[in-house]
């Protein structure tokens, strides 16, 4: 008896896309050709991994090759991260990255002049105002640390809880305050979110503009621009239940997911983010890849023999 043809899924689109979801302890699996999360009762509960942007798995998860398999082909990224999601360990590519989008993102951060076009793009999209005229990548990302430390200084006070700066030791988890706590569980959520889209996109996490020599670079470039109208808020206000005595410390984690979910969901962010880069990008000045049509790769230049790279 002949196999049954193999039939190529059309994921779904980002924006129409579910954000993020948590798991942790029981195995990931892909049972009767359903995605499961199955406990150590033998408790099944479905994932609709095809209509999930992100895909975190907590301490105490395992998951199968076939679990991995699908989440790829319905272009579900997985992330595997510490309790809480505040450590970012490792991420599985959801497919679909392009060579000709990331040789322009790579050519728009290697170039000096169209870097810091870009640089002054995400000032202004994250601000609401042009970034200060003859300034470099350098004096440009002092003068964002400044607005950002006065942006956190504002929010604490304005949500009456205390502050005495950002702080955040991974090795030091249970030592922070309740604030630093629930702005690092914020971020995280948001980095997934934007990891997901980047990848999905095409583009590289790891090619930055402001952000330079991490693997997620550009993540945290594409995080910064929507943390404070998403996540920092959410965050401030989960620190502010706590404060009130409305919320127990070891509650913390859970109820951050909770308010970004929904801060996410408020602000169509799944929509916004891929164009958001596209935008970006296209303020560097550099001609941009052409679009493919859809369910077709997109057109790269004819490459003759022997112009790859390859010998013999």
């Amino acid at each position: 008896m002949s196999e049954a043809p193999y039939v190529a899924l059309r994921p779904i689109p980002l924006k129409d896309r579910s954000g993020i979801v948590f798991l942790q302890y029981g195995q990931v699996d892909v049972i009767d050709g359903a995605f499961v999360l199955v406990d150590q009762n033998g408790a099944r509960v479905q994932i609709p991994v095809g209509g999930l942007a992100c895909l975190m798995l907590e301490p105490g998860t395992r998951i199968t090759h076939a679990a991995v398999t699908l989440a790829a082909r319905v272009g579900c990224l997985i992330v595997w991260v510490g309790e809480g999601g505040v450590r970012l360990y490792a991420a599985g590519q959801p497919g679909g990255a392009r060579a000709d989008r990331l040789l322009y993102q790579a050519q728009a951060a290697l170039d000096e002049t169209p870097r810091l076009r870009v640089v002054r793009a995400m000032y202004a999209m994250r601000f609401g105002d042009e970034a200060p005229a003859r300034r470099s990548v350098d004096q440009l990302r002092g003068i964002e640390g400044a607005r950002v430390r006065e942006l956190y200084r504002v929010m604490a006070q304005v949500h009456g809880v205390p502050w005495s700066g950002r702080r955040y030791d991974p090795s030091e988890w249970d030592r922070a305050d309740v604030a630093n706590r629930c702005l690092s569980s914020a971020t995280a959520s948001l980095y997934g979110l934007a990891e997901a889209a980047i990848l999905a996109a095409g583009y590289a996490p790891a090619i930055g503009f402001l952000h330079r020599g991490k693997p997620l670079s550009f993540v945290y470039d594409i995080a910064d621009v929507f943390k404070f109208e998403t996540v920092i808020p959410a965050a401030f206000t989960t620190a502010a239940k706590v404060h009130r005595g409305t919320l127990q410390p070891d509650g913390v984690e859970r109820a951050v997911r909770i308010a970004c979910r929904d801060a996410f969901r408020r602000t169509n962010l799944l929509e916004r983010i891929i164009p958001a880069i596209g935008e970006l990008l296209a303020a560097s000045g550099l001609a941009p890849p052409r679009d493919a049509p859809e369910g077709q790769a997109p057109a790269l230049p004819e490459v003759r023999s022997g112009d790859d790279g390859h010998r013999g």
